[in-house]
């Protein structure tokens, strides 16, 4: 069956997300991050995009990205073709490294922006590995010492044209503040990544747990109140309405009006 054709942002911002086949560790040091790194710069320099944000984890990589000529197929394309080949040679893997399809969501509006931002960078935070300024692996840095229009040599430094986040912002101090202020209960973006129904009920019990409630078949029957809070952490956590619908027993129309 012939996948659904990607949404062309107005904007030309998107959130891109390529994960490891089968969802397999991409890399295995700081190598294998640095070369991807340089990959990333060079097919995107080439294909006249703008890296807005970037963040590598273990099996997967996020990006914002500003690509006003639809040209974002054919530099992933070379990205990921090119990693894999890397990658295959130097581990004697067999076999797809990524997921045939990488992921991307049209980013609309700038509230859509920042909470795009925010969500990029603490994924290292949500995933418990250490709070979003210590990870290494990610444009952070770029933001919080105001660095500028991408100018690295594939090591991670000044890749990132960050003028146009961080003039919403109000510079690195706004940025810093973003991201400390989020918590893994409270991420305030939904949709970015497409979660599995099992990858669905592990992020569902560590948000409830976080806000008190003993897991996600309890939801249903908290107060009113505190109800609406549990479901606005979960759709803030990349669950859709259906999965929540599913794992708590609430009907489509209440998750849906509740913000």
């Amino acid at each position: 069956m012939p996948s659904a054709p990607r949404r062309i942002a107005e904007s030309g911002l998107y959130h891109v997300v390529a994960r490891g086949n089968g969802k397999q560790v991409i890399f295995t040091d700081d190598r294998d991050r640095e070369a991807f790194l340089a990959y990333l710069e060079r097919f995107m320099r080439e294909d006249e995009i703008a890296l807005i944000a970037w963040c590598l984890m273990d099996n997967h990589v996020h990006l914002i990205v500003e690509d006003t000529e639809q040209r974002l197929p054919h530099a992933m394309g070379g990205v990921l073709g090119a990693y894999a080949k890397y990658f295959n040679q130097k581990t004697g893997h067999v076999g797809s490294v990524f997921q045939p399809r990488f992921f991307s969501e049209a980013i609309e509006g700038d509230e859509y922006l920042i909470a795009a931002v925010r969500y990029v960078h603490i994924n290292p935070e949500k995933a418990g590995i250490c709070e979003a300024a210590h990870y290494p692996w990610s444009s952070y840095r770029e933001y919080a010492g105001g660095a500028g229009e991408g100018a690295g040599e594939g090591t991670g430094e000044g890749l990132c044209a960050t003028g146009l986040v961080l003039g919403l912002l109000g510079g690195p101090e706004g940025f810093s503040e973003l991201c400390s202020g989020a918590s893994a209960a409270d991420v305030g973006f939904e949709g970015s990544v497409k979660l599995s129904s099992d990858e669905a009920l592990e992020v569902a019990n560590r948000v409830v747990r976080a806000l008190g409630c003993p897991d996600v078949f309890a939801v249903k029957s908290l107060p009113i109140p505190r109800r609406n809070a549990v479901v606005a952490a979960l759709r803030g956590n990349c669950l859709t309405i259906k999965q929540i619908e599913r794992l708590t027993g609430l009907g489509s129309g209440v998750i849906a009006r509740i913000k």
